[in-house]
């Protein structure tokens, strides 16, 4: 009981939060697709993003994240005023590029050839890995810890709904020879999974490393240490008519990635 508790508070503070600093940004009506002129005669920048640690979040009373200040620092070389929407779905964060309703992509996405084909990606920003997300042996019993990928033939592995990590998670069991099922839940973030998984409700997830790593002091029940891909780089992405933003963003990341500011913002948000 005390943990279904434990989610409905947590589902209803995402609701309150969503109210107070994001409802007026996201009206869900398609906008004609804006190109990089279009931007700046507006004014306004329109970024989706995840609402999570790493990427987006509130601090006190106030807005923070790495896709969130760095946002903020482009928009302002720009004298742009940023508009954010969290959204924990990827396809609809997708579709909301697709659709003019957002500008830009900034959830640092890992760019593969499937997602190449439908959208343009910025210079990396970070490097990045997906990993299984489990119980230490203390904490679950014999048949529940794995230690290779192949003792995932027929688990069950539950992720975000839409999450990128479906499509390595179907490879990976092309590649062990067997059937590792995938349960979608719905209108959770990537965080809210990890402590599901801490708490016994679900015995594995995926996510990003550097979300789970920030997750362990919290939750030092879990472990990390199995990844289900390489390393790969993480990027923004925009709609593909926008070559000339796609430039503006690329000229942009390649000066302000050798600043103070964004090694700061690295040791800030990132695990060293």
């Amino acid at each position: 009981m005390k943990r279904v508790l434990k989610y409905i508070l947590l589902g209803v503070t995402a609701v309150i939060l969503y109210m107070l600093f994001f409802r007026d940004n996201h009206t869900g009506t398609p906008r004609p697709i804006r190109d990089y002129q279009a931007i700046l005669q507006s004014g306004t920048l329109h970024a989706v993003t995840e609402y999570n640690s790493i990427s987006f979040h509130v601090q006190g009373d106030s807005l923070g994240g790495l896709n969130y200040e760095l946002l903020q620092a482009f928009a302002q070389s720009k004298n742009l005023k940023l508009e954010v929407t969290p959204e924990t779905d990827f396809k609809k964060q997708v579709e909301g590029i697709l659709n003019g309703e957002y500008d830009i992509l900034a959830n640092s996405v890992p760019v593969t050839r499937e997602l190449k084909d439908t959208l343009l990606f910025t210079h990396p920003i970070i490097l990045n890995k997906q990993v299984l997300v489990q119980r230490k042996p203390e904490y679950s019993n014999d048949s529940c810890y794995i230690s290779s990928h192949l003792e995932l033939a027929g688990k069950t592995i539950h992720v975000t709904q839409n999450s990128p990590s479906v499509l390595r998670i179907k490879n990976l069991s092309h590649e062990i020879g067997d059937t590792i099922n995938i349960e979608v839940i719905e209108k959770y973030g990537p965080e809210h999974l990890l402590a599901m998984v801490a708490n016994g409700d679900i015995s594995y997830t995926v996510c990003d490393e550097n979300i789970a790593i920030n997750s362990l002091e919290g939750l030092p029940q879990l472990d990390i240490s199995i990844p289900i891909g390489f390393t790969q780089f993480y990027s923004w992405g925009i709609n593909k008519s926008n070559n000339v933003l796609l430039d503006s963003l690329n000229v942009w990341l390649e000066h302000y990635k050798e600043t103070d500011s964004f090694k700061r913002l690295i040791k800030k948000y990132l695990p060293q």
